[in-house]
């Protein structure tokens, strides 16, 4: 096996074959002899003899030899040698020539050209065994492979290495790796087969150093160079694609250079030359362009000429944007333009040909422009098209559009069909509506070319929260299901103190028509918890178990109401074993306002929204707005009565390429039913609003509004230490919910580079404000007498806080007997206690005979000190602000926020960082 290299397109090497030899060709030439001269008519005069002929010989026998894969017959076939025919030098030169073009051979001569024995020896092209890549780590071997046009059991010949070089290296070009090299190698095999190696060295993309502007006097460097999408390499700029050079880039510049001009009135401005030039080194460019700006022009009479007769030229002049006297822009000329079109398009005139027409004047630089209106027919749709929906079905599509075959053509209605249909979140983003010409001049065709994309979505959240401890939520959803625009849907909680499964359902055209119907089933579990010294508990439980229906019908085009029922039933208990005393809630031991929430209750409630929704894409909105707001009433049937209302504003603009968006929401409940007691608020605490993550970022779950924070003393009495814990997971911490709230947010998504966007990254920032308020004051659990010294005097201890005393209680019986301590001797001879409920003696049960004259002392239940605090009840306003990432990663959607809470209210349970991530399918 042998190893050579050659030299293609500069590239250091050695031939792969040797070259062709014309041995043949020379030998011919040598044995040429002149030729006898001629006799000739002479005239009268002298003549000078004939220059000599070359000899004219006859191929007597023909053969080739050196042939192995190809036919001797083939060989020859390529020539025009035959036998019987005459040749000379130059018919075998051709000969040679010819067989050398076909490609299949490396080597030809011809031998017995004195004697007209012609022998052709040759000796053919390598067959190619393989095709090795090496060192390509930007450009996967498939990329490659599917350019070049080598490949296995094909002839291999230098022409076609040299071809594929210049791909491959076009290819790096491509991708701004100008410095890239290309090495062929190859592998002499046995029966006359060759392995070709090609060895790429990619080097560094180059990059943009330097973009030098020339003649520009109005506008500095730096602010035509934001206008362009190449940017100059800097460390920042790390994870931007515009810092390489793009050829086709160079001339977007250009073009955006143009617009920019025009756009402040420089009605005249060029680009006189546009230069990159690489560096030595191949690692960089350089970039000049020469401009010429010109002067700056101002709008003169500006007018509409329609030659439509429906448009009243003076009234649509009146609302051109653009006045006499304004500086000069094409923008905005070319945005009258679109306005106008659309507007022709509201009376059906589609092909609405509107042409502007500049007068310049050079000397005042001033630009007077008709916008003409030629004469258009009405037209009238012919036809809507659907393609490109391989799951989806037609009438899902076909039930979106606001117009019908036949109807008259109406620009607003075509747009509107456009967002409902990009709404549906079933196809590619920024789906447009196709025009084209019908059969007459007043049809068109409507196309809707779609492509269709994942509408099933897995998503799965994890978070740790101070609360609930570690979280995980998942669901999975299908918005499309069996390509018929239903939404299936089930979500899973889970977490050491909260479980809940949901199952939904939703037809959003009943039997076809414009009424949506839909239900859930549900069961929620949620468990809450205390600490009883420093273990953490479980509390109480909440298990609510029902379902609802929902139906919703339009009243206009923006319009919808929705009404809704829903029937649950929900269970609050406590572990009788922990927290009751004699089979009653103990205070001491769960909070006064938890035993005052226990019992089992049946809510029957109806409900009706409001809906006004403009969106033009409800899954991505970046224009338009939308409003909720909804009434609830529980008191048909059940044992829950209240009335609650709430409202959801949001508005999105599209400001020069930045989304902002600017919401409200907020909501009441009172109740329809009496208090059971004092301090005991009449809305229970399930049917509460809660305010905190995820819809109030910068707080943990339930983190903000009312809520009861209990901390237990440590240290002794007499000692004069006692203090507060004050360990976060060793504080009681239970929020309480609100009868009102309200939350406000603010929030910017700002246009983003192809660098950033090829990462699937959309970045925002966001301010948050909102505050949970209006419950009633719980009655306190406990109060403990503060000590006092020998002298009589209040006791406190050396960081100046009251000294508190145990609190201490006897114990009864479920009864309501006394309960006594008996001392005795066990059968050790060791003294032991026994509780009975005998005050003298002792009986084996609970109001036996008492056996016995020994006295016994009152059973004691000792309760440590504590402080229980109310907090968290106020409508001042809690303010956040953060950045938050949404991520199109490679294991699914992802988002990320970063939130501070810059104002909140003693209790607020706050959090930095919160995430979630999910897939589609």
């Amino acid at each position: 096996m042998t190893l050579s290299k050659f030299s293609i397109h500069g590239v250091r090497g050695v031939a792969l074959l040797a070259g062709t030899m014309l041995s043949s060709t020379a030998f011919a030439q040598a044995q040429r002899a002149p030729a006898a001269a001629a006799p000739a008519v002479r005239p009268p005069a002298a003549q000078a003899p004939a220059a000599p002929t070359a000899p004219v010989r006859t191929i007597r026998s023909l053969r080739v030899e050196g042939s192995q894969r190809i036919e001797p017959d083939t060989v020859l076939s390529y020539t025009k040698l035959r036998i019987g025919i005459p040749y000379t030098a130059e018919t075998l030169d051709q000969a040679i020539k010819d067989l050398l073009a076909s490609d299949l051979l490396a080597d030809v001569t011809i031998e017995g050209v004195e004697t007209g024995d012609i022998v052709v020896r040759v000796r053919e092209n390598p067959i190619i065994n393989r095709v090795v890549l090496e060192g390509n780590k930007r450009l996967k071997d498939d990329k490659i492979t599917k350019e070049i046009k080598l490949a296995p059991r094909q002839i291999f010949t230098r022409t076609a290495v040299r071809a594929d070089v210049a791909r491959i290296i076009e290819l790096y070009r491509r991708q701004g790796r100008f410095a890239a090299n290309v090495e062929p190698k190859m592998v002499m095999l046995d029966q006359n087969r060759v392995d070709v190696i090609f060895e790429i060295s990619e080097g560094a993309k180059s990059k943009v150093r330097q973009i030098n502007i020339l003649g520009n006097e109005v506008f500095s460097d730096s602010q035509l160079r934001s206008e362009m999408a190449t940017k100059e390499s800097r460390p920042w700029r790390i994870f931007s694609s515009n810092t390489s050079y793009d050829q086709d880039r160079l001339a977007y510049d250009q073009q955006k250079l143009r617009q920019f001009y025009l756009t402040e009135g420089y009605a005249d401005f060029r680009v006189i030359s546009a230069v990159a030039e690489l560096t030595p080194d191949k690692e960089d460019f350089i970039i000049t362009y020469v401009v010429e700006e010109g002067p700056r022009y101002k709008f003169d009479e500006v007018k509409v000429e329609s030659a439509i007769r429906d448009f009243d030229n003076a009234a649509l002049t009146k609302t051109l944007p653009m006045k006499k006297g304004d500086w000069y822009n094409a923008k905005q000329v070319e945005d009258t333009i679109d306005q106008l079109s659309e507007y022709a398009g509201l009376f059906g005139y589609a092909f609405t040909d509107v042409r502007p027409d500049y007068v310049p004047d050079r000397e005042k630089h001033t630009m007077s422009i008709t916008f003409v209106l030629n004469e258009a027919n009405r037209t009238y749709v012919e036809k809507i098209n659907i393609t490109g929906n391989t799951q989806t079905q037609d009438r899902v599509i076909r039930r979106e559009f606001r117009v019908a075959e036949g109807d008259a053509f109406n620009a607003f209605l075509i747009k509107r069909s456009q967002d409902r249909i990009n709404s549906l979140g079933y196809f590619q983003d920024k789906f447009e509506i196709e025009r084209t010409e019908g059969s007459a001049p007043d049809r068109i065709v409507l196309g809707a070319n779609v492509e269709e994309k994942s509408t099933g979505e897995l998503t799965l959240s994890a978070g740790f929260s101070s609360l609930e401890r570690f979280i995980i939520q998942a669901s999975i959803r299908q918005r499309n299901f069996r390509g018929k625009g239903q939404d299936l849907q089930a979500s899973v909680n889970y977490s050491t103190y909260q479980k809940s499964v949901e199952l939904g359902f939703t037809e959003p055209y009943l039997f076809d028509k414009n009424i949506a119907l839909g239900g859930t089933i549900f069961r929620r579990d949620f468990n809450s918890f205390n600490f009883l010294g420093t273990g953490r508990n479980s509390l109480y439980s909440q298990i609510s178990t029902g379902g609802q229906i929902v139906a919703s019908v339009p009243l206009t085009e923006f319009w919808t109401l929705s009404g809704r029922y829903q029937l649950s039933q929900d269970n609050v208990g406590l572990d009788e074993g922990t927290y009751f005393t004699n089979g009653v809630c103990d205070p001491l031991k769960a909070g006064r306002y938890l035993c005052d929430s226990i019992g089992n209750r049946l809510t029957s409630m109806v409900g009706a929204n409001l809906i006004f929704d403009n969106l033009n894409n409800r899954l991505r909105p970046s224009r338009g707005q939308r409003l909720v707001t909804g009434l609830d009433f529980a008191g048909l049937g059940g044992d829950v009565r209240f009335a609650r209302v709430r409202g959801d504003f949001d508005k999105y603009w599209n400001v020069g390429g930045f989304i902002l968006s600017a919401g409200v929401e907020g909501g009441y409940i009172h109740a329809l039913q009496k208090s059971a007691g004092e301090g005991i608020d009449p809305v229970r605490i399930v049917d509460r609003f809660y305010l905190g993550e995820p819809q109030f970022r910068g707080f943990d779950i339930r983190g903000v509004g009312p809520r009861i924070q209990r901390q237990q003393y440590t240290g002794s009495v007499a000692g004069g230490d006692q203090a507060l814990v004050t360990a976060r997971e060793q504080v009681l911490n239970d929020p309480l919910g609100g009868k009102a709230y309200y939350l406000g947010k603010i929030e910017l998504e700002p246009p983003l580079g192809s660098g950033i966007a090829e990462l699937g990254l959309r970045p925002s920032i966001f301010v948050q404000a909102g505050a949970l308020f209006g419950v009633t004051r719980p009655r306190p659990t406990l109060a403990f007498e503060q000590a006092r010294n020998a002298d009589g005097t209040l006791q406190f201890n050396k960081d100046g806080s009251p000294s508190l005393l145990p609190f201490s209680s006897p114990i009864t019986t479920t009864g309501g007997l006394q309960v006594y301590n008996n001392q005795f001797t066990d059968g050790s001879g060791a003294p032991a206690i026994r509780q009975t409920t005998c005050a003298v003696g002792y009986s084996s049960t609970i109001g036996g005979t008492c056996v016995g004259g020994e006295p016994n002392t009152v059973a004691i239940n000792t309760t440590q000190p504590f402080l229980e605090q109310f907090l968290g009840d106020s409508a001042r306003p809690r303010l956040s602000i953060g950045i938050g990432v949404n991520w199109n990663s490679p294991f699914g959607p992802l988002r990320i926020d970063l939130a501070k809470a810059l104002l909140s209210q003693p209790g607020d349970d706050k959090k930095l960082i919160t995430f979630n991530v999910g897939t589609q399918f």
